[in-house]
């Protein structure tokens, strides 16, 4: 594993992943959320965004971690590994909820209270990301690890 990307819900845990990924492995870690918001809670253009993440990518290694649909076939193409967190949507809008008023380093800010339209497309995940994603990857010709509890997650770091 050399390039890997790490996919899922808002929630599901996949940046806590990402770090303790990158602190196993050495892989450099990028956050695509760090890259398209701006911490004035604006965003990048898609032009400016696509250049960050071609940049990236034509690294020999990196962990990218986030799902940005409209740039999944691209990473899913470089990508050796692609890490899915395919959990339930209650577990995910707890992991949302249980970081607000936290400091993180995969955003340019911390929430205080739940954000009513973020809220909104995590509960609606399953109905407008998830029938995408799983159709990318039905195609995905690298290593593909789905993770349907953290517990899951927990135990691939332990055994690497």
């Amino acid at each position: 594993m050399t390039k890997a990307i790490i996919i899922g819900c808002p929630g599901a845990g996949k940046s806590t992943f990402a770090r303790k990924l990158s602190s196993k492995t050495g892989l450099p870690l990028f956050y695509l959320d760090m890259i398209w918001h701006k911490a004035d809670r604006t965003t990048v253009s898609p032009e400016e965004f696509d250049s960050s993440l071609m940049d990236i990518m034509s690294k020999d290694r990196w962990i990218l971690d986030g799902n940005y649909l409209r740039t999944l076939p691209l990473r899913l193409d470089e990508a050796d590994t692609a890490f899915f967190f395919d959990l339930p949507v209650d577990i995910c809008l707890e992991g949302a909820i249980q970081r607000l008023g936290k400091d993180r380093e995969d955003m340019p800010w911390s929430d205080d209270q739940l954000d009513e339209s973020f809220r909104q497309w995590i509960l609606d995940f399953p109905k407008n990301q998830l029938p995408i994603i799983n159709i990318l990857l039905r195609f995905y010709k690298g290593n593909l690890i789905r993770f349907t509890t953290r517990e899951d997650a927990d135990n691939f770091i332990e055994r690497l």
